[in-house]
């Protein structure tokens, strides 16, 4: 092998550890179509001087993208979260620290209509007040 070969060779090994080393480890196995049929997801917010909070709620796979729909109390979590809008999740017995919640209104018709295809207690849940619909997604 020539010097040069060695030294590209050298190169590109470098350029790889550096990004597996930086690479965003939050992205690291997550799979929205893998949970399409999870019953919850967990998430983790922290207001202000209190302690963290886990809350499980509903949630909805829609051309690839992972959504919840959160009442008044969940959304106000949301909203008073130290590290808005990142949420710690657990889903499928994994755990993702950075996952951006982006409120996604545009969405609220569609998830409504998935959540009542996929949960039948729906029925009941869907005239509660659901302020707050969510595009969840690694940093």
């Amino acid at each position: 092998m020539t010097s040069a070969r060695r030294l590209a060779a050298s190169c590109l090994a470098l350029l790889l550890l550096i990004s597996s080393a930086t690479a965003d480890p939050a992205a690291d196995g997550w799979d929205p179509a893998a949970w399409a049929n999870e019953d919850v997801i967990e998430l983790r917010t922290q207001a202000p001087g209190k302690e963290p909070h886990w809350f499980k709620v509903w949630l909805v796979v829609i051309d690839g993208q992972l959504y919840v729909r959160l009442g008044t109390r969940a959304a106000r979590r949301f909203e008073e979260n130290e590290t808005r809008p990142k949420v710690t999740v657990r889903i499928a017995e994994r755990e993702f620290p950075a996952v951006v919640g982006t409120p996604a209104p545009e969405m609220a018709e569609k998830v409504d209509a998935a959540m009542a295809e996929k949960y039948w207690t729906d029925v009941f849940v869907r005239y509660f007040d659901h302020p707050l619909t969510l595009r969840l997604a690694p940093e």
